[in-house]
């Protein structure tokens, strides 16, 4: 319990870092997704099951915690969650382009998702221009950052692991 008590402060601290510091390096309005790119690590370090359960709670985190519509970033990080996860045992976890390219996955999936939502729900939504304005800035954004939130990830887990 002491385990989960520490990855919780730990994701809420990448939240407030998101929420706060970040909202300083935007491209034209679009700030990088933390918890997003923890979701993609945790997945990789996890597996399956903890990926989706973390997916989940930070999904729920950032869904209670934002205005935007309710379960949309829960669903986007249940999904990278589990295919980050289901990728686990076929990758080395210490590989530079692991999280890069997780990163630029997750960055489509995070834009692609919420825009099927928001076309569903019958909005007119030009999504090519949309795509055009927004997509490089959030592939750029995940793609800086994606690197030291993964070392980070896999450090603050050993540091987990190590026995008091």
């Amino acid at each position: 319990m002491k385990k989960a008590g520490m990855w919780a402060a730990f994701a809420a601290a990448l939240y407030v870092l998101q929420t706060s510091l970040f909202t300083f390096l935007t491209i034209k309005g679009i700030t990088v997704d933390l918890l997003l790119l923890l979701t993609c690590s945790y997945g990789f370090l996890k597996g399956r099951r903890l990926g989706v359960l973390a997916g989940f709670l930070l999904g729920l985190m950032q869904d209670l915690a934002s205005g935007t519509f309710f379960g949309i970033n829960t669903f986007v990080k249940m999904t990278v969650g589990l295919l980050c996860g289901k990728l686990s045992d076929q990758v080395f976890k210490d590989q530079f382009f692991l999280p890069l390219s997780a990163a630029f996955f997750s960055a489509f999936a995070n834009y692609l998702i919420p825009l099927a939502f928001v076309l569903m729900m019958g909005y007119n939504v030009n999504a090519a221009e949309h795509m055009k304005s927004v997509l490089p800035q959030m592939v750029v954004l995940q793609f800086l950052f994606a690197y030291p939130v993964h070392k980070l990830t896999m450090k603050f887990d050993e540091y987990v692991k190590k026995p008091k």
